[in-house]
């Protein structure tokens, strides 16, 4: 039997083979048929205990220096969340402003209520101070760290999908707004806003995608051989 550095703590290395193929298509299916739920909430309440699976899942993330950088603040008070969505909404109204008149109206036209809608929204956030000024991993990418908050982020949506539950990410607010509505300290990076409830229908395409937004573009476009813009034979 092995033992880790300390030379204390045993530990037994696991088999390391692939899932059988009915877990390797559901591993697969969770990743394909995952969606941003903008607007097709269902008011009805998470359970706590299904919560906190969502949670362990989001805290098996990978992360740099197994620093574990991520906090998880919950809302589900009435009041914060409609002073979340004041913020969002005028942020949105700015964004609006970025766009010609035909893409500002398609913009507008995309319903984007989950903060009000959701029974539950999850704040990720990242501490770069959690494992000291210096990192394993992170000593010449300062970046790593939110990095890795964004696995937790990935392995929090994966698992909602799973359980039936749908998440959007809200993306479009002024950061010191969330900062000052969930008393965030300056040192405390904001990651995501995720807006998480349970929905009865899912778009069999990314919502954008059918509306007309942005397309998914081609797999082979992206791929380059043992350099920058190198596309092999």
């Amino acid at each position: 039997m092995s033992t880790d550095d300390d030379g204390k703590r045993p530990y037994q290395p696991q088999p390391a083979g692939p899932l059988s193929a009915e877990a390797r298509e559901a591993v697969y299916h969770t990743i394909h048929t995952r969606r941003d739920v903008r607007d097709q909430f269902l008011p009805t309440p998470l359970p706590d205990d299904l919560v906190r699976r969502l949670l362990e899942a989001a805290h098996a993330a990978p992360s740099v220096g197994f620093m574990q950088p991520w906090n998880f603040i919950l809302i589900r008070d009435p009041e914060v969340r409609q002073r979340a969505w004041e913020a969002f909404s005028s942020a949105n109204d700015e964004a609006a402003e970025l766009f010609s008149d035909e893409r500002q109206a398609l913009y507008r036209s995309l319903k984007l209520e989950g903060i009000r809608k959701a029974p539950l929204s999850i704040c990720v956030t990242c501490d770069k101070d959690r494992a000291g000024p210096v990192v394993l991993g992170r000593t010449h990418n300062p970046k790593m760290d939110v990095y890795s908050a964004v696995c937790a982020v990935q392995n929090l949506w994966l698992a909602a999908r799973a359980e039936g539950v749908g998440i959007g990410w809200v993306s479009i607010f002024r950061d010191e707004d969330v900062r000052d509505i969930l008393g965030i300290p300056d040192n405390i990076e904001i990651v995501a806003w995720l807006c998480v409830g349970y929905v009865d229908q899912l778009y069999q395409e990314p919502e954008l995608a059918l509306k007309g937004w942005r397309q998914r573009l081609s797999l082979d476009d992206l791929i380059f051989k043992d350099g920058w813009g190198r596309k092999g034979d």
